[in-house]
């Protein structure tokens, strides 16, 4: 069952960054170097704190709200950003603790105490996968420098 839902969201992130090629320029942000870095970076963290939860997780609270707190700032940058309706909601799904990404992993380990590392070695490769998909769309994007070519 599990596999299935996660399968069916990277699917839906893989449909977001299709429609953004049809529909151009118009309908999406330019690239921006700091959300891109962000993303990357924010990837290493959210992968190294995942592989903390074979601990307790109340041995690990400090280090999981100070990732929390990194990844609401990016989310409250992308939202203010013009034309970027998209990643915002590719952040929305990564962040949603009823989801399958990184909020409801961090809410799983929290209720749980700790995590099998079976899951969460599973869950590091659809976390990652889902944050590739955020920095390939921003990657794609139309960099500023080509917009006066």
């Amino acid at each position: 069952m599990k596999k299935t839902t996660t399968s069916s969201l990277i699917r839906n992130l893989t449909i977001l960054i299709l429609l953004v090629s049809f529909f151009g320029c118009a309908t999406i942000s330019s690239f921006d170097q700091y959300a891109y870095t962000q993303t990357t970076s924010l990837k290493v963290d959210v992968l190294n704190t995942m592989d903390l939860a074979v601990n307790e997780y109340k041995t690990q609270e400090v280090t999981v709200l100070d990732l929390q707190t990194k990844l609401q700032k990016v989310y409250e940058y992308e939202k203010n950003r013009p034309k970027n309706e998209i990643t915002l909601h590719m952040w929305g799904v990564l962040l949603n603790p009823d989801g399958h990404l990184v909020g409801g992993f961090l809410k799983r380990w929290k209720t749980d105490g700790k995590l099998n590392l079976t899951f969460i070695d599973n869950e590091k490769k659809i976390v990652s996968d889902a944050f590739d998909q955020i920095a390939g769309l921003e990657s794609h994007k139309i960099k500023p420098s080509e917009l006066t070519n």
